[in-house]
């Protein structure tokens, strides 16, 4: 499946997992996606604790960082604020139809799965459900509680498809980076954008 659609909106989040992020942004401009970023203060905590990347503070500052970071231009790569309600993802008239959240924490998990809209985050999740659109959730915690499970059940029956980011062995990955592509490849998959990250279970044997 490809979409001629080139808007998506990525939002990042204060669970573990800031490579995959990175890389999933990385991939998404690549392609030419225009990409609407929205990122917690607690994301913003993991990247300086995993990444040793310490982002911008405002919404300015960081996409004028991200846009040299994977030299785009800034009308390819859209920063917004955790309340700014009058961006275009807050509306149902203007959002884009596809939205992941990568990686999903899992107090974001229940603020969108009770419908909160508490922030820019929770409501452009909300408004993508309503209008019927795709959304991608990246969750990346352990053990589940029942909480969590029942959040991913109620979201799943409404459409919402749930990613854990749980890579896969069957590729022989060799560095943490082979891991982190496994995950980000198959969240490109189900977007409908080409991915050469890994090839494909059985296929390489097949046409071989």
């Amino acid at each position: 499946m490809k979409t001629a659609d080139k808007r998506i909106t990525l939002a990042i989040t204060g669970a573990s997992g800031a490579p995959y992020a990175l890389r999933l942004l990385e991939c998404m401009l690549a392609q030419g996606q225009e990409v609407s970023l929205l990122i917690s203060s607690a994301a913003r905590v993991v990247f300086a604790t995993e990444e040793n990347l310490k982002l911008p503070g405002s919404p300015e500052a960081l996409q004028t960082f991200l846009c040299e970071r994977y030299q785009v231009p800034t009308s390819q790569l859209k920063v917004y604020g955790k309340e700014e309600w009058f961006s275009p993802v807050a509306s149902g008239s203007a959002a884009p139809k596809r939205m992941v959240v990568c990686p999903c924490s899992t107090g974001t998990l229940s603020a969108i799965a009770t419908g909160a809209s508490d922030n820019l985050i929770e409501r452009a999740a909300d408004v993508v459900i309503k209008e019927r659109g795709q959304l991608i959730l990246v969750p990346r915690e352990m053990p589940l509680s029942s909480i969590h499970l029942e959040h991913m059940l109620n979201l799943s029956r409404l459409g919402v498809t749930i990613m854990p980011a749980a890579p896969g062995f069957y590729h022989q990955p060799q560095s943490i980076a082979d891991l982190v592509d496994f995950v980000v490849a198959r969240i490109l998959d189900h977007l409908g954008l080409d991915q050469q990250l890994m090839s494909r279970w059985g296929y390489d044997q097949r046409n071989s």
